[in-house]
């Protein structure tokens, strides 16, 4: 089975954005939009469609951030609550440990995760201050807390 695909949401008008080109890219994200869509308290939601700038320390130049979900829900007391969530495998959210090994695979694999945490970590901090001009709430799940959805 494919973790890859489009998404027909059935409460079209909950969606901000285009709902014919809604994409998810893992069976977690497919998972929360399943959720976002059938959830009354979730009044309006999109998928990758807010862009945040960002500069990236690998190589310095500046680039766009799309994270995965805006999210309008209303709260049990009954005010309103934005956020820009993104959802990532908890081992992406924390730099890789150690140094450098020296076989050769494990070192490319070492880096490769280096500036994988040093792009999300960019990305992250763009988000987090987005979200703080717009008194949004900013949130990244991972595996240990997408259960409740």
């Amino acid at each position: 089975m494919s973790y890859r695909g489009k998404f027909k949401p059935r409460n079209i008008s909950k969606y901000k954005g285009d709902y014919t080109a809604i994409t998810y890219r893992s069976s977690w994200e497919l998972k929360f939009m399943n959720y976002l869509d059938k959830n009354p308290d979730i009044l309006r939601w999109s998928s990758e469609e807010i862009v945040i700038p960002y500069r990236s320390p690998i190589d310095g130049k500046r680039h766009r951030y799309f994270p995965d979900f805006w999210i309008k829900v209303q709260k049990a007391n009954g005010t309103i609550e934005e956020s820009l969530i993104e959802i990532k495998p908890k081992s992406q959210c924390s730099p890789p440990r150690g140094a450098p090994p020296k076989d050769g695979r494990k070192r490319r694999r070492f880096i490769r995760e280096v500036k994988t945490w040093g792009r999300n970590e960019a990305k992250w901090k763009a988000a987090k201050s987005y979200c703080d001009d717009k008194n949004w709430k900013w949130t990244i799940l991972t595996e240990d807390n997408l259960t409740k959805y």
